[in-house]
Order: C-alpha cells, then sequence, then structure tokens
C-alpha cells in the first residue's frame, strides 16, 4: 500500500468567494466522509470538524461569528473513510491538536468517546498516524505522535475520553451542586483512577459557553448532562471557580496545562494560600490529602499563620480544609487517604468527619487508568508493603514490566534504555540520602556499589526538566504525575525484619527534615513511609522496576516480584561463547544499509558471529548488517542491526528488502546497498512477465525521502540480495 494514497490533505482559502473552488475536491463534491480543520494563522485559532457534506459544512461555518474569522480549510481526505473512521480521526485530531498547542480550539467537544469500529487497530490507528504526518507537513501541527503521547499538556487535557467510573462521578458531582443541602463532595480514588482528569474535565465543562459544549459522545448521558449544565447556569450564570493543588510542582504544571484550553487561565489554578483573596462559587481540591495542618511546615508557617488571620481562623486548630470549606459555596475533593505521606498533611480524622457531615456527600472512582496492569497489580503493591502476600506469591502481568533488580546499576541502565526507547523514564527513591547536592552541584547524594546519583535538581515541574532521567526523583516531585517507566530506590530508612517477617522503619536513615518530625509513634512514621512508597509506584505506566539497598528487603521483593535477568549486554557477551553458525546465529556484515540513497562503495564481508533473536527458526543463508540513516524509521530505527534471509525470488511487493547496486565498472571497488519497501510494476510480452518499473519506496516518519525509481534501462545494476525479517537490537 502506497503511503501517499492512504491520505491526502489539501489548503483551500476559507470565504464565501472560494467556496466554489472547494467543488474541485472530488471527495468534497461527491459528498464522502472527509475531515477538516478550519484556522487561521495571524490568530491561532482553529475548529476541527468532520461531515459528508462538505458544501453546505463550510457555508453554515461562515454564518457563525466566531468560526467566518477562521481564514484556511484543510481539507483531509482518504478512500479508506467511512463514517466511524472520520468520526474517530475527528476526535483524535481535537486531543492531539489540543496538546500541540499551536492553535487554540473553537470545539466544544467534551468527553470525547473512544469507540471502536471495523479494522480500527489493525487499519485506522496509521491511517491516523499518516494524517498526522501530513498535518505537520503542511504546517497545521508542529509535534510529533510519540511526543504528545509523554507531555502533561496531552495527559491533562479536558479533551479526554472518561471512563464510565468518570461518567457517573461527573453525574454525581452535577446533580449535588445543584443540591441545596451538599456543600461538600468528596471523590475517592486510588492513585492513577483519573482523578485529576475527571477534575480538568469538569472545570471545562461548567466554564464553557452554551455554542461551545458538544456532548455528543456522551450518547445516552448528553441529555442528563446537558440538562443538569442548563440549571447550573441557570442558579449561577458565570461561576467563580479555582482548582487547588497543594504540590508547588503539580500546580505547575496543570497551569502549563490550562494555558493551552480555550476558556480556562493559569490564574484558574492557585495554592491553598490564594483562597484567602477571594470567596469562590465552586473550588475543586486535586491531590486533597495533600492539603496541610499546622506541623512541620518549615518554611510555610508564615503564609500558613498570615492566611489564618486573614480567614480568621485559629491556627492551632485549623487546617487548609477548613479553608477550602470556609472560602467556597461548593467544594469537590478529589481524595486518596493511602497518598497522605507527611505529618503536615491534614488528619484523616479531618476528612472523616467531613466525609460524615449531613453536607457531605462522597463517590468513589474503581477503575484503573494510569497502570496497564490495572487494579490487581495496585492492590498487589498494597498487599506487599503491607506484609499481605502468601508465601509463594509471585506477580506477573503480561502486559507490564514489573522487576526486581539485583544491582543498581543494571536498574539504572535499564531505566536509561527506557528513556531513549519510549521516553518519560525516571528513578525515584525514598528519603534515605541527605540532598548534599542542594548546595553542591558537583556532589552526589546516593552512592550505592559505585553508582553515583544526585536528587531532582528542581522541585518544580522536575518530570519534565530537560535531562531529569538523569537524576533521581522524589515523592514530591512525583506525585501526581504519569510516567512510561518508574525505577524505584528503596533507601536504607525501609528494611526487613526476618524474624518478624515484616517491613520495619530505620528512622536514623530518614533524612525528610520536616517528615519524620514530632513523630513518636513508630507505626506513624512507619505508615507515611509505605504510603510514599506506595504512591511512587504506582506512577509507572508500562513497567515498575525495584531495587531495595537493604540485602533481607530485596531477598523480600524477590520472592514476589520476577527478577530481572542479566542485562542484555551481558546476555550478549554470554552468547557469543556458546554461538553456534546458523543453529542460533548468523554471519554478521561488515556493511552498512543506507536507509536513505544507496550507501558508499563497500565490500561486504561476514567478520562475526552474532546471535538472532530467540522464536527465529535459523537457515543457512541468512545474515545481519547494520542499518543506517532515517528513510525506514517506522520499521527500523537509524543504526539498528538487522537480520535478512536470501532472497527467494517470487513477489517481493510491500517486502522491506536489502538492494545491490552494482554500478561501478570495476567490482573491486565493491557495491552500493539499500534497504527500501519493493513495489514493482509488470507488462507482459510473448514471453511473459517483465518489470516494466520498480520502485524503491522509504517507510518513514520523515515525509522528505523520496521514491527510488528504477526502469527498464538501469534495472540490470541493482539486485535484491535479501528480505528483512527483523530487528535484533
Amino acid at each position: 500500500m502506497s503511503q501517499s494514497s492512504m491520505v491526502e490533505v489539501q489548503r483551500y482559502p476559507f470565504n464565501k468567494d472560494a467556496i466554489s473552488e472547494l467543488r474541485s475536491n472530488a471527495f468534497a463534491a461527491d459528498s464522502w466522509p472527509l475531515v477538516y480543520v478550519l484556522s487561521d494563522e495571524k490568530h491561532r485559532r482553529a475548529y476541527i470538524g468532520e461531515t459528508t457534506d462538505t458544501l453546505t459544512r463550510m457555508s453554515t461555518h461562515l454564518k457563525h461569528d466566531e468560526k467566518q474569522l477562521l481564514t484556511a480549510v484543510h481539507l483531509i481526505t482518504s478512500e479508506y473513510f467511512n463514517k466511524s473512521a472520520t468520526l474517530d480521526v475527528e476526535s483524535l485530531l481535537i486531543k492531539y491538536m489540543a496538546a500541540d498547542g499551536k492553535y487554540t480550539l473553537l470545539n466544544g467537544n467534551l468527553g470525547l468517546a473512544d469507540h471502536n469500529y471495523y479494522q480500527r487497530d489493525a487499519l485506522y490507528n496509521e491511517v491516523f498516524r499518516e494524517v498526522w504526518n501530513r498535518l505537520i507537513a503542511k504546517g497545521v501541527v508542529s509535534r510529533t505522535l510519540d511526543h504528545l503521547d509523554n507531555s502533561d499538556v496531552f495527559k491533562y487535557s479536558p479533551y479526554k475520553s472518561l471512563s464510565f467510573d468518570q461518567r457517573q462521578g461527573l453525574l454525581t458531582i452535577m446533580h449535588e451542586l445543584l443540591n441545596p443541602g451538599v456543600k461538600n463532595i468528596v471523590i475517592e480514588g486510588g492513585a492513577g483512577t483519573g482523578k485529576s482528569v475527571l477534575a480538568i474535565f469538569l472545570f471545562k465543562l461548567l466554564l464553557s459557553e452554551n455554542h461551545h459544549v458538544d456532548l455528543r459522545d456522551f450518547s445516552e448521558d448528553e441529555a442528563e448532562i446537558q440538562s443538569l449544565l442548563a440549571k447550573l447556569r441557570k442558579a449561577t450564570p458565570k461561576p467563580k471557580m479555582a482548582l487547588v493543588v497543594p504540590m508547588t510542582s503539580f500546580r505547575t504544571t496543570l497551569k502549563k496545562a490550562f494555558k493551552h484550553v480555550s476558556g480556562l487561565s493559569p490564574s484558574m489554578v492557585i495554592s491553598p494560600s490564594e483562597l484567602a483573596k477571594q470567596h469562590y462559587d465552586i473550588v475543586l481540591v486535586d491531590e486533597s490529602h495533600r492539603l496541610r495542618k499546622r506541623k512541620n511546615l518549615g518554611a510555610y508557617f508564615g503564609s500558613f499563620d498570615k492566611t489564618c488571620a486573614a480567614l480568621s481562623m485559629d491556627k492551632h486548630s485549623c487546617s487548609e480544609v477548613d479553608w477550602v470549606c470556609q472560602q467556597s459555596a461548593k467544594a469537590i475533593f478529589f481524595y486518596d487517604q493511602g497518598q497522605s505521606i507527611k505529618p503536615s498533611d491534614a488528619d484523616t480524622e479531618v476528612f472523616l468527619r467531613l466525609k460524615a457531615a449531613k453536607d457531605s456527600v462522597k463517590h468513589s472512582l474503581l477503575s484503573q487508568f494510569r497502570v496497564k496492569a490495572g487494579q490487581p497489580y495496585v492492590e498487589f503493591v498494597d498487599n506487599l508493603l503491607n506484609g499481605r502476600v502468601g508465601e509463594e506469591e509471585v506477580f506477573r502481568a503480561n502486559n507490564y514490566e514489573f522487576e526486581v533488580f539485583e544491582s543498581l546499576g543494571d536498574m539504572v541502565q535499564a531505566i536509561n534504555e527506557k528513556e531513549t526507547k519510549v521516553g518519560l523514564s525516571r528513578l525515584i527513591a525514598g528519603y534515605s540520602w541527605p540532598w548534599i547536592s542542594k548546595k553542591d552541584s558537583t556532589a552526589y547524594d546516593i552512592v550505592v556499589d559505585g553508582v553515583q546519583l544526585r536528587w531532582n535538581s528542581t522541585n518544580t515541574d522536575w518530570i519534565n526538566k530537560e535531562g531529569s532521567h538523569n537524576e533521581v526523583g522524589c515523592i514530591h516531585t512525583t506525585q501526581g504525575y504519569d510516567l512510561n517507566y518508574a525505577g524505584i530506590i528503596f533507601g536504607e530508612e525501609i528494611r526487613f525484619d526476618t524474624e518478624t517477617q515484616s517491613i520495619v522503619i530505620d528512622k536514623t536513615n530518614y533524612f525528610d527534615r520536616t517528615g519524620g518530625q514530632g513523630i513518636k509513634d513508630p507505626e506513624e512514621l512507619k505508615q507515611y513511609i509505605i504510603n510514599i512508597y506506595r504512591t511512587i509506584m504506582l506512577r509507572g505506566i508500562r513497567g515498575t522496576f525495584v531495587y531495595a539497598c537493604d540485602k533481607a528487603l530485596r531477598e523480600y521483593l524477590k520472592q514476589h516480584i520476577p527478577l530481572r535477568t542479566p542485562n542484555q549486554v551481558e546476555n550478549r557477551a554470554s552468547e557469543v561463547v556458546d554461538l553456534k553458525p546458523y543453529v542460533n546465529a548468523v554471519p554478521l556484515f561488515d556493511l552498512q544499509a543506507a536507509a536513505g540513497t544507496f550507501s558508499d562503495l563497500q565490500n561486504a564481508q561476514g567478520k562475526d558471529w552474532v546471535a538472532v533473536p530467540s522464536g527465529i527458526q535459523v537457515r543457512e543463508g541468512m545474515f545481519a548488517c547494520r542499518v543506517i540513516g532515517e528513510s525506514m524509521n517506522r520499521v527500523i530505527p537509524n543504526g539498528t542491526l538487522c537480520l535478512f534471509r536470501p532472497d527467494r525470488g517470487g513477489s517481493r511487493n510491500g517486502k522491506t528488502v536489502l538492494v545491490e547496486c552494482t554500478d561501478s565498472i570495476d567490482a573491486d571497488f565493491g557495491s552500493r546497498y539499500t534497504v527500501k519497501v519493493y513495489e514493482s510494476f509488470k507488462t507482459e510480452n510473448a514471453h511473459g512477465w517483465l518489470h516494466k518499473r520498480i520502485q524503491l519506496k522509504p517507510n518513514s516518519y520523515d515525509q522528505n525521502f523520496e521514491t527510488l525509481e528504477l526502469n527498464e534501462d538501469n534495472a540490470h545494476q541493482y539486485r535484491v540480495v535479501g528480505e528483512f525479517m527483523c530487528v535484533i537490537e
């Protein structure tokens, strides 16, 4: 299948005089389903839609107060589009373009559906990637999908699908906002249950103007939500709202997310002390388990006392929970008791009283959103840290990498490899080491078996800081965030007692200055530290790696978590000894095939043997070589070692092949090589089929690579010498 034939994107002016030009587009003229992007470069505003009646829809948009000010329309067409596909592409574009940030979207589509349809995974995921690449090529969007998937702006966008749990939570909140007998709403849910996404979605919904709200993807719930929304607007037409986030780092991240959403502003995300400035109609509190009381506040004592005075509250008996209740007509707390991690956090009893109050209601979120291993993993981690796992119980999940390491160095290497491969992979540790590098940037904070590491160099938005994968984060720089992979270092403050068969705490090795002061009950400190490790072990979407400094704790973890086998470098080194030609290994040729145009001249010679991946049936004639360049990077990353088998003739169309060019006069000068997708066009004469034309096509995210054309005159200079089988490394 040719990439160029899958999707076309064409740009037209958007005004009444130019509407007739759209008739030149066959898809628009013949009422095919298509997707379009209206935009204006000067004011950076855009609208995304789909239609089967392009001309009528554009005429309607030209009568709209805001959309008529847009100046260009890009029509996205494909022979593969149907109604389901265009609805899906429209939804995906709204989600990703909102995160891309080039335009402020005029769309009001909220709670976008994540529905399935025929060949969605098999074909249309690829079609959407092509749509996105074409829009990059047209300058409509700027960032890659892989980049956006890892961005906080995308993760915390209100243009996201809501789970059944979240929809029920949304309806509960809206009903209770209209209930005059209810003042406080507590939404409980563990880490990764989507509390932040629901809070931001609700915030956007309540502040959107009527003509900017499109809830069609809510299906059966749409009418109820619209009805509730109308009643809320009638009761409070323009509500004063704030999203309170207690943690500085996470607050900074959400401010960035609000900056890219039409109708929202970073100033709407505030700290607890900013509540003293005014009274609000509705206050939402994300991570409300981190609201504080007057204990171990360090430099925050002064600000806490000042706010209490401004609110006429007793600083010794109140907490920030009281500030929220007093300064809001309605308060919505998103809460997880298991993520309270310091003595300065408001007491559990405060929330128990809040939930038991006559004017309070509560609702629970249970579905696991973040961790791919789901709720069973969450429950296992909780049981593991609280000594409730069976003696022989081991947690395994096919879709989740959960491993314990014997060596910290190996785990650091594994995280670095994940960072290189998928990004957003970070090391996180408990407070077992003082922060020496805060005053001496050349010093190392964590030194274990020759491995030297430094704590996070900033407390603000550390996850997204350049180079943060080379540092170690703590609970305060990671709570509330998603990671692809988390490497957890259990420090010396948490150990395993083999006599009592339980986890114990060594307070002398706990260096959080405000985390342990004033705690007389060892069990209280233990619970805080358990909560810290529980919270950071629930950051990884794709996997969690674990290393424990205490040998006894490491042995305990090894009983219940799969042990990481020796790293791949060691594997390859050991396999060299046992390599058997054409049994488990193939010759490695020293040629470097170019993923671009043909390589420079080279004489290919076998220089070594290399192991093939397990599961490959090795045949004589197979070989390996390295592919250099970006023209095949959708399949073969630049510099990758690849496995080939000899060309067996027959149809090669659509296959990735290694092609040799022998255009040199003297064979001693060698040949040139390239790797491409093969496509031939044949003709028939009295002697049979002949190649009329051969195309060698790139398969790259970079659209600038061109297809190489071979014709009858020069085809004899080229020879297919291998068929690509797989990437070895």
